[in-house]
């Protein structure tokens, strides 16, 4: 049995979920949605985001009525951007034209459980964003180990611990600035760490897909962590640049103390110096190469004109929707 969460009158939240072809499974996590929070006083708006589907929906596999949704609205994108950049879309379009007091952001698969909507909305105090951070996965031995890994890789990185993904609920005025920023556009929980909004974490155990199969495969994956790396690029780029000029400096100590020992000792091989110093001297020269290009580029991000998306999505828009109302 589901706990109700708090009751707080008219308190409107509005539900974004990006999906591509999973209409089944997001009519029931609609349908759970609606039962699960249907205790409540809650008013609540589904905007379902259209990342290019092939199939189109169908309006005659919706209820025809809904005990607490007040309304559903399809926002159709014009190509497959990803779940990333459809949620970009999607938080500024409510910015835009859905006044709401809070967002709700989760997947339409059924891994994000109506249970762990109700515990965001009940941990949620209006004035913070709360994450949901896993304490249960049930993905394959072997992608967890690859998660792992990816984990230690990006904290090296950017110096930021991966303990969230998209499921989240923020307050409403948290949209200002996120949607003039344009590391949204790479990825959503990112940006929010990288905006210095305040937030916390509860865990919320991943649920199980109400149907059909993952259509995210391995380079998938791939880019979405790199995606969330991205976000990062300049504490990323520095971070290189000083790993960079570190091994300028060990290189450069290396070929010193060769030409001590060759000079002062007997130590020395025939030979030995020559090639120590020749390949120590390589090994500078792409340090020093290496330092370079992270110098350019890192200066070079933050001169550029990037994709902002409160200004640029609309063009991705072909068209907005409403396919449920009870006012």
């Amino acid at each position: 049995m589901l706990d109700a969460a708090p009751s707080i009158s008219s308190f409107h939240v509005v539900i974004l979920i990006p999906l591509r072809d999973d209409w089944a499974p997001a009519v029931e996590l609609i349908r759970r949605l609606d039962q699960a929070i249907a205790p409540n006083s809650y008013v609540v708006d589904i905007l379902l985001v259209d990342d290019g589907s092939i199939q189109d929906y169908r309006a005659v596999d919706f209820p025809s009525r809904f005990q607490t949704l007040r309304s559903i609205r399809i926002l159709r994108l014009r190509r497959n951007l990803g779940h990333q950049r459809a949620i970009a879309v999607g938080l500024v379009h409510i910015e835009r034209e859905i006044p709401c007091d809070a967002v709700l952001v989760m997947d339409g698969d059924g891994e994000d459980t109506p249970e762990g909507t109700l515990q965001l909305l009940h941990a949620f105090s209006g004035k913070t964003a709360v994450f949901a951070k896993r304490s249960r996965r049930t993905e394959s031995i072997t992608f967890r180990v690859f998660y792992r890994l990816y984990k230690i890789f990006h904290f090296c990185l950017t110096g930021v611990r991966v303990q969230v993904g998209n499921f989240s609920i923020l307050p409403s005025g948290y949209l200002r600035t996120l949607v003039v920023m344009p590391e949204l556009w790479n990825h959503y929980a990112a940006a929010v760490f990288r905006s210095r909004l305040p937030f916390t974490a509860i865990p919320i155990p991943r649920g199980h897909r109400i149907a059909g199969e993952s259509k995210m495969n391995f380079v998938s994956l791939i880019v979405h962590g790199m995606s969330a790396i991205s976000v990062f690029g300049d504490v990323v780029g520095v971070r290189l640049l000083v790993a960079s000029l570190a091994g300028t400096a060990m290189a450069l100590l290396g070929i010193v103390a060769v030409i001590c020992i060759r000079a002062f000792t007997i130590l020395a091989i025939p030979g030995w110096a020559t090639y120590a110093a020749g390949a120590l001297a390589i090994i500078l020269i792409q340090f020093i190469a290496m330092a370079s290009v992270f110098t350019f580029t890192i200066l070079s991000d933050r001169t550029s004109l990037s994709f902002l998306p409160l200004r640029d999505c609309g063009m991705l828009v072909e068209g907005v929707k409403d396919i449920y109302r009870n006012d």
